[in-house]
């Protein structure tokens, strides 16, 4: 029976230094626990004015990735076109309490007072892309979009005609980047014998509206010889117009954003030149500015720019101008593979290159 009762009392003292070790472990971790849920706490709202544009998927799915490898969590929405829509989303980001929202804005100043509601509420607030008016943003990172403009006006010169006409179909004055590419086109034709015959402007950036226009225009003007084009999906539509009429690829159509298949009508002849902004770069910069402004940190820009109210910093890129002369040098291999650039043009064309 003694034997019995020492086994007993051994047995609850074995059972009580496993009791309290588990719960000594359990309170040394609790610190690591609360570190590894703070580390992982940084939240990011993210608002798409739409994924109609190529490029867009592509720039969301750089920024997700590299947030994510610096610890963040992002909220992406899609607004597919629709102001209301991306202020409610905006206004969902702000209930949610994210550190910092990301916005490629639908309208430039439509925008500005949700914004300013989020700013209010202690959130900081990324332009991505487009500048958000009047809204003090604690960023606006995008591309030079005058230079976007310049590179174009630079292809009309050395390439049209000394007296030649151009039609201009830009996107949404909406969008703040049209009027700045635009400012940056007329600019870079002034002293020149080139000349503007109509100015046209897509509503959301849909292409059709490129189709539409370049039929009228070629049924009531004789002659033009260029069409600048506000993207590559505008620039496709165009072309297709002036495929209809046997004009492809003899009327000079550039645009921008270097979408795959406006490589393949540049290596095929029907567009003469698009302007290549490494989104890559953006995605992954705007990522690191977002994370780090998380964390306290403000954004230090060598430039800034003025947002109709204040000065906002201004992280501003390089675009670049691609033609068939170039394609492969900046786009094959870093943003297109070759076989999708090349996919319309026989192998023995290509041994040319």
């Amino acid at each position: 029976m003694g034997v019995i009762v020492r086994i007993t009392a051994l047995c609850f003292l074995f059972l009580l230094i496993i009791v309290l070790t588990t719960g000594c472990s359990k309170k040394g971790q609790e610190p690591v626990e609360k570190e590894k849920e703070e580390k992982a706490a940084i939240k990011i709202g993210m608002t798409f004015d739409s994924f109609i544009l190529e490029r867009w998927q592509r720039d969301r799915d750089v920024f997700v990735s590299k947030s994510k490898e610096l610890g963040a969590e992002v909220n992406v929405q899609n607004a597919n076109g629709d102001l209301k829509e991306q202020i409610s989303q905006i206004e969902y980001f702000i209930e949610k309490k994210m550190d910092v929202i990301v916005v490629v804005a639908i309208d430039s100043k439509g925008i500005s007072e949700a914004v300013t509601k989020a700013k209010k509420a202690g959130i900081k607030v990324i332009a991505y892309d487009r500048l958000i008016l009047n809204a003090g943003v604690d960023l606006y990172i995008s591309f030079d979009n005058e230079k976007v403009g310049a590179l174009m006006a630079d292809y009309m010169k050395d390439n049209l005609p000394p007296n030649g006409k151009i039609l201009m179909i830009c996107g949404p004055l909406a969008d703040n980047n049209v009027s700045l590419v635009m400012d940056g086109f007329m600019n870079g034709i002034k002293g020149t014998k080139l000349a503007v015959i109509g100015t046209e402007y897509a509503a959301g950036w849909h292409p059709e509206t490129a189709f539409t226009v370049t039929n009228q225009y070629l049924l009531v003007r004789s002659k033009f010889d260029g069409i600048m084009c506000g993207n590559d999906n505008l620039a496709g539509q165009a072309i297709k117009a002036l495929a209809e009429r046997r004009l492809a690829g003899e009327i000079s159509v550039v645009g921008q954003d270097a979408d795959l298949d406006a490589c393949q009508r540049i290596v095929e002849g029907t567009q003469n030149m698009t302007v290549y902004k490494p989104v890559e770069k953006l995605a992954s910069l705007a990522a690191e500015y977002a994370v780090a402004m998380a964390k306290g940190v403000k954004a230090e820009t060598k430039d800034t720019f003025f947002d109709g109210a204040q000065d906002v910093p201004y992280e501003k890129l390089e675009p670049i101008a691609v033609t068939k002369d170039n394609m492969d040098e900046v786009i094959v291999g870093d943003y297109h593979l070759k076989e999708d650039v090349y996919l319309n043009i026989p192998k023995e064309e290509q041994d040319k290159n």
